[in-house]
């Protein structure tokens, strides 16, 4: 999602590095901002350090697959409460990602298989509420829908953090 949004195009050879980072500009209700994204693909190793990231981080996008219900839970069980207590000032949105297969009757047959089925939308808003998101938002990085939607909507919420806290700041932005 991360690779997709700061190129502008799905990356076809991508390559799992210790850390991912990009950085992107987006004009957002006439303000110009640049955007540092961390992408650590939920591995341990790759979260914690970025969890003491200094400057502190603005926000935190949790994503998850659609198509892959167990990692719902892994973000509904493991990586929000961390997220909670190692960057409690962050804005979180919860991401459902790979929107594009949900549809697909190849990827939807395997769930049924395994016993399972596709995360909808009501279910993400339902884990929202739970974890203490800002935000339920969902996106294909294949097909680019809704990316950039995800990453104006982050940016809202750190906004709105800001104004409920009395605190302008005009230094860049921080994604997790």
């Amino acid at each position: 999602m991360l690779i997709s949004y700061a190129a502008g195009a799905f990356p076809e050879d991508y390559v799992p590095v210790c850390f991912d980072n990009y950085r992107a500009n987006l004009t957002l209700d006439g303000k110009q901002l640049q955007l540092d994204l961390w992408d650590c693909s939920g591995q341990e190793e790759r979260v914690r350090p970025l969890m003491y990231y200094n400057p502190p981080v603005d926000v935190v996008l949790c994503a998850f697959s659609v198509v892959d219900p167990l990692s719902m839970e892994r973000v509904r069980g493991k990586w929000c409460p961390e997220v909670a207590k190692h960057c409690p000032k962050a804005a979180l949105v919860l991401v459902g990602t790979k929107v594009d297969l949900r549809e697909d009757l190849r990827t939807v047959e395997e769930l049924v298989g395994k016993g399972l089925g596709p995360v909808y939308y009501e279910e993400g808003v339902k884990v929202v509420q739970e974890i203490g998101a800002v935000r339920y938002m969902e996106c294909s990085a294949l097909t680019h829908f809704g990316v950039g939607d995800v990453f104006e909507e982050a940016v809202r919420a750190v906004w709105a953090k800001q104004q409920n806290t009395d605190k302008e700041s005009s230094r860049e932005c921080v994604f997790l």
